[in-house]
């Protein structure tokens, strides 16, 4: 069986959402046949000073954690890709995923689109500012933790979302656990 994992942040110790992330974490498990789950917060003893991506790896039967001072990559650039990956479970094996990032060109990253749909970038989600609303995929390659969120807060609408609207959006916004909901201040978008 795959390792999967969860990428969490703390900052000055403290653990951000936790609870969506266990959510997640358990649905895996959960897809396995597991029904008795670890409480993550029991693994977890991030550094008490400054913001750090907390890396959690889990199978089955184990759970490791390591910890990485994080920086905020500059995203100004994605290239449009179009593909059917499966990335519906947030595994170790980013093996299809790295390929199609490694097509990027010159652009920051990639934004994939399947089934006529654009989906996430390599590494989060994606919403768009359409029609006074912040739209994000209907489908997504994987329903990050921070996406659920907002969601939840109703921040957030669930929507297909064609390339055409994506180009005519006045705003778009990329998510996940690190950066938080972090509207981009320019991007190309390239085909």
């Amino acid at each position: 069986m795959n390792s999967f994992l969860e990428t969490i942040k703390s900052a000055d110790g403290e653990i951000l959402n936790l609870s969506y992330h266990q959510k997640r974490y358990e649905s895996v498990l959960n897809s396995f046949g597991v029904s008795e789950c670890e409480n993550l917060s029991e693994y977890l003893n991030p550094p008490q000073d400054g913001i750090f991506r907390c890396r959690l790896v889990y199978d089955v039967d184990s759970i490791n954690v390591t910890y990485h001072s994080y920086e905020k990559k500059n995203i100004s650039s994605l290239k449009l890709i179009f593909s059917d990956i499966d990335y519906s479970k947030k595994s170790t094996n980013r093996d299809e995923l790295n390929l199609l990032y490694g097509e990027r060109e010159s652009c920051d990253d990639i934004l994939i689109v399947k089934d006529s749909f654009i989906t996430d970038t390599s590494i989060a989600n994606i919403a768009i500012f359409s029609d006074g609303i912040w739209k994000t995929p209907l489908i997504p390659l994987l329903k990050g933790t921070t996406r659920d969120r907002l969601l939840d807060d109703g921040i957030l609408i669930e929507a297909n979302i064609g390339v055409e609207e994506l180009k005519e959006s006045s705003n778009i916004a990329l998510m996940n656990a690190m950066i938080d909901f972090y509207i981009l201040d320019e991007c190309e978008i390239l085909i």
